[in-house]
Formats: C-alpha cells, sequence, structure tokens
C-alpha cells in the first residue's frame, strides 16, 4: 500500500496545506480518505477524480469532507462524465448530510439525490471491502459520530485515528499495524477537554500502547508547532515517527 497525503491541515484549511484528506493505493485499487477544505484541488495532481474507486470518511465536520461538494460536481458535470458509481463508507448520516451540503437552498434540498455519484456503505454494517482492501471501522472518541479505520492488504496494515480524545477502541483497532497515521492537535495539559483531540504526548501513548512499528502525525492545526507535538509522542513511542507533509508519499 501507499499512503499520499493531499491536506494534513487540522480544523480547516492553512497557508500551507488543505485540510485532512488521504489517496491510499493498493495494487490498481485507490481510495479518497477524507477530503477536507481544500483537499479537492490537490486531489487532481495525484489522480485523476474518474479512477476512484471508492471514498471513505472518517466523520462529517466540514475539515473532513467539506470538497465532497466539490468531487460530485466533477463526476457529474465533466465533459468526460458522468463517473461510475463509488461507495461511499462513512457515518451513519453520511447521505443525507452530504445532500445538505451539496444543495443551495431548502426547495433544492427536497430533491437533492446523490446516489448517481455515491452508493452508502455505513460503517454501522460492520467490516468492507474495497477491491483487495479489507476495511475495518471503530467508534472513537470525539463530539459527533466518528471512526478510526485500518486498511489491510497482501499482509500489510494502515489504520488512520481521524478525530478522537484517547481510547480503548483506537488503541484495539490500531493493534499491531505497519503504520499508524494519528491525529495530534495540541500540546498535552490538564486544561484540555476530554474526548475531542489528541495531544502529541497521547498520540505517542496510543502507538506505544498498540505495538505499531510506525507513527506518522497528522491533524496539526496552522496555530500549532508542529515540532513541539513531535517532540511530545517521542517522549511517549521508541519507534520511527514523524509529522506528515503535504503531498509526501509514504510506503505502507
Amino acid at each position: 500500500m501507499e499512503l499520499t497525503v493531499l491536506g494534513c491541515s487540522g480544523s480547516g484549511a492553512g497557508p500551507h496545506s488543505a485540510a485532512s484528506s488521504y489517496l491510499v493505493r493498493a495494487g490498481d485499487t485507490s481510495v479518497v480518505l477524507d477530503l477536507g477544505n481544500g483537499a479537492f484541488g490537490v486531489l487532481q495532481r495525484h489522480i485523476d477524480p474518474f479512477d476512484i474507486d471508492a471514498v471513505v470518511l472518517s466523520h462529517l465536520h466540514p475539515d473532513h469532507c467539506a470538497d465532497i461538494s466539490g468531487l460530485i460536481v466533477h463526476r457529474r458535470y465533466h465533459p468526460d462524465g458522468p463517473g461510475k458509481i463509488v461507495p461511499l463508507h462513512g457515518p451513519t448520516e453520511s447521505e443525507v448530510r452530504l445532500a445538505v451540503a451539496y444543495a443551495p437552498s431548502s426547495d433544492e434540498r427536497v430533491a437533492t439525490d446523490l446516489t448517481d455519484v455515491f452508493v452508502h456503505r455505513p460503517f454501522a454494517l460492520g467490516p468492507a471491502a474495497i477491491g483487495p482492501i479489507a476495511l475495518t471501522s471503530a467508534p472513537v472518541d470525539h463530539p459527533c459520530e466518528a471512526y478510526g479505520t485500518r486498511f489491510e492488504h497482501e499482509g500489510r496494515t494502515l489504520v488512520y485515528s481521524g478525530d478522537t480524545g484517547p481510547c480503548a477502541e483506537l488503541v484495539a483497532l490500531a493493534r499491531d499495524a505497519d503504520v499508524l497515521l494519528c491525529e495530534s492537535t495540541w500540546s498535552d495539559g490538564p486544561e484540555r477537554p476530554r474526548g475531542v483531540h489528541l495531544s502529541g504526548k497521547q498520540a505517542g501513548r496510543t502507538a506505544r500502547q498498540a505495538g505499531v512499528k510506525r507513527l506518522l502525525l497528522t491533524h496539526v492545526p496552522s496555530w500549532a508547532d508542529g515540532q513541539a507535538l513531535l517532540a511530545e509522542a517521542k517522549e511517549e513511542y521508541p519507534g520511527p515517527v514523524e509529522l506528515v507533509v503535504p503531498d509526501g508519499r509514504y510506503e505502507i
């Protein structure tokens, strides 16, 4: 598998990066994992949007799904379209919430139908397959319905935290993974609210507890000190760890 970072800025696009979005490739299969603010333009540098085989959304905050509307327009109205209908794996209300985001008014919302672009596959239905990739999800600790996701292909494993506070579910999902792509949003401290995001130290602790082989930190807001978060993670996790970068490619 190969992971390409389309955007890694937390809580919204930053001056040097789109918001959370990634491209996962395994063999001839390509999966878009989240598509936050500004990421659709970056996506087109790495893949033709008609070549996408599935979309996976960890949750429905805008910094993880806002650019889905741009993908819909492209696949519907580009001269080479319409594209094939692809599965969209995500939270229970994904179909409804994305239709609301796409519709320009309440009247048009009544008639908005995205089934010519996506077939909704809720995480609540359990494990799924995207071509040769096995996809497993687990609910994580965030203020809305949110999931971590595990991708397995030919003996290699990538786990993505999505947005979460520290939780046993993420540790179990990431057990023995080759790579944990983990959010690290703020510095550690008692004043941080519970069940929203991870500090660098908490991300490192999660990786250590899960026994992962490599830790990649992401979702660093434009106002945060990424190097400080990296240093925190290294305090807790003895393995290789780094901050991802926009357009970075990582072999799993």
